[in-house]
């Protein structure tokens, strides 16, 4: 009888190591499982991801361009704060502004001083026949920098207006 006692527990053993094998392989096939499904669902997109901003912030940086040491800024004139009526259709919209332009060389500053009722005379045209709108967003400002700058260089003689630089600029 203690034979068979023995040969009964003998095949338990032996079940229960291959039930402990089975699970222990179960547990590793599914950490390898949990492992790769965090790399290829989590990990990987974030690397992705900060590789695609690294690319947009190098393209954005080769976009701004450094200036050069030996690039001059040339002499400036403050025209001082303004106040002008702009187009509105429902109620009455002012800008307030002040802004400074820089001149392609010191000769020009004499005749700019000279010429500075024409110049705040342009200025307030330009700007008050402008609306609301046109003047929220940074095109609409570059805008009309632009055409600023165009409209004083035509009646200028001994030199130009290189930029023009909105120091206070309030559309209300």
């Amino acid at each position: 009888m203690a034979d068979k006692e023995e040969k009964k527990e003998e095949p338990k053993k032996g079940g229960k190591k291959k039930l402990i094998i089975i699970i222990v392989a179960a547990l590793v096939v599914l950490l390898a499982a949990g492992g790769g499904g965090y790399y290829f669902l989590v990990h990987k997109p974030k690397q992705e991801e900060m590789k695609r901003k690294q690319e947009e912030e190098s393209k954005a940086a080769a976009l701004i361009k450094p200036v050069p040491e030996e690039a001059n800024i040339g002499p400036m004139v403050e025209i001082k704060d303004f106040v002008v009526n702009i187009i509105g259709e429902d109620t009455p919209h002012y800008v307030k502004a002040a802004l400074s332009l820089e001149l392609d060389k010191e000769a020009t500053l004499e005749e700019v001083n000279k010429r500075m009722p024409q110049i705040r005379d342009a200025i307030l045209l330009l700007i008050g026949n402008k609306t609301f709108e046109e003047l929220q967003d940074i095109q609409g400002k570059n805008q009309v920098k632009a055409e600023l700058k165009s409209k004083i260089n035509s009646f200028l003689k001994t030199g130009k207006i290189n930029n023009i630089y909105l120091t206070d600029f309030v559309v209300q």
